[in-house]
């Protein structure tokens, strides 16, 4: 039965493969128009008065730096801790309340729990449903660290590994720690970059005169903040992301061009705002929204393939693949519906395809779900 499916999977990605579009630049006016190109993948270049840089380094008239998203890199190192202090979970007990203290940054070190000090927190750029859906995964996975020394199986909590890899599982498959950082990245850093900092209020701000203090001005500031949520190096990606967004944007580029496409979009969006040329930062904007759903949409996908192939051969990689990949696929309801292409309504069915219980999905239906995102992306 497996090799069944097996031929089934590799038929569907190479018929999948076989009709995707020629991309390049479709825009007869641009200076690398591709007349074979029949979908743009934002590498149309035009004729401009500015010039945009090769990293992400903009400075004044006077040689000032005028960029600045140290929020952003907080928030991602806050993240960065709490996750290094969930995976103690594998071989301890974890509390929740330690988990509350970080992600609200109490006294300014979560409690004691980080290793600096910052104003700034996770907690207050969630919505308040999704803020009380945090706080009951802090509460399930100090739950589940509670059986750590037990083998995880169907109906029991436990870890199960995976030659050097350990992973905390509920008695329902969950791995909570996968939902925690899923939420995180997609409730927080692509919704906060793509809604608010590229939302109209804040590119609607001003661009004449420097913030009182500050080198530069609010909508370059709040350029840079969406910037600092993708959390990639200034000289992404000749420089190697690890991280959250970086990393999955890195896996998916052999399939999306998303490095090229993400990082000289986000150069050429900063420049055109220096420039005060507004449609060029706009269509940045369109093609940073749609290659950043792209990326989550790909590596949905990459972990479902990853489940499957270990289905039966790998219980551990199997679950901690599904879980991978349930949480991308929730982190795209954070996708700006200017530009999304899943409605709710059919998030919402995906979602329910996995079910409550993740140990009783099997190849199959992991490879229905599969093709339902296929067929959207």
């Amino acid at each position: 039965m497996r090799k069944i499916i097996y031929f089934t999977f590799v038929s569907t990605v190479l018929l999948s493969t076989s009709c995707k579009k020629k991309e390049g630049c479709t825009d007869p006016t641009a200076l690398n128009f591709d007349s074979k190109a029949k979908k743009n993948n934002g590498s149309c270049e035009y004729g401009s008065s500015y010039t945009t840089p090769t990293t992400y380094s903009f400075n004044n008239s006077s040689g000032q730096t005028t960029v600045d998203y140290s929020g952003q890199t907080d928030r991602i190192n806050q993240l960065t801790e709490m996750m290094g202090y969930i995976e103690t979970g594998e071989i301890q007990a974890i509390d929740a309340q330690v988990l509350t203290d970080m992600f609200q940054n109490t006294g300014g070190n979560g409690n004691g729990h980080f290793s600096f000090t910052s104003t700034r927190q996770l907690k207050d750029k969630l919505f308040s449903l999704d803020v009380n859906l945090m706080e009951s995964y802090f509460d399930s996975v100090a739950l589940a660290s509670q059986s750590f020394a037990s083998t995880a199986s169907n109906g029991q909590a436990g870890t199960l590994s995976s030659g050097l890899s350990k992973y905390l599982f509920s008695k329902n498959g969950i791995e909570y720690a996968e939902m925690i950082e899923k939420l995180s990245i997609g409730g927080i850093f692509m919704y906060q970059s793509l809604n608010v900092y590229f939302g109209t209020d804040k590119m609607n701000a001003d661009n004449t005169t420097p913030a009182l203090g500050q080198t530069y001005t609010a909508m370059q500031h709040h350029w840079d903040e969406a910037f600092g949520y993708f959390g990639v190096p200034t000289n992404f990606p000749a420089a190697f992301a690890d991280d959250f967004w970086g990393k999955y944007c890195n896996s998916q580029n052999p399939n999306l061009n998303s490095n090229g496409l993400m990082m000289n979009n986000f150069l050429k969006g900063r420049a055109a705002i220096g420039a005060a040329i507004y449609a060029d930062r706009d269509d940045a904007i369109y093609f940073i929204r749609r290659t950043w759903e792209d990326i989550a949409a790909y590596q949905a996908m990459t972990y479902l393939n990853g489940a499957i192939t270990n289905y039966g051969v790998d219980q551990a990689k199997c679950l901690h693949n599904l879980n991978e990949a349930y949480g991308l696929i929730f982190a795209l309801r954070y996708a700006p519906l200017e530009t999304r292409r899943i409605s709710q309504t059919q998030l919402d069915q995906v979602l329910a395809d996995f079910g409550t219980n993740f140990w009783n999905v099997d190849a199959t239906e992991m490879q229905a779900i599969k093709a339902t995102i296929d067929g959207l992306y």
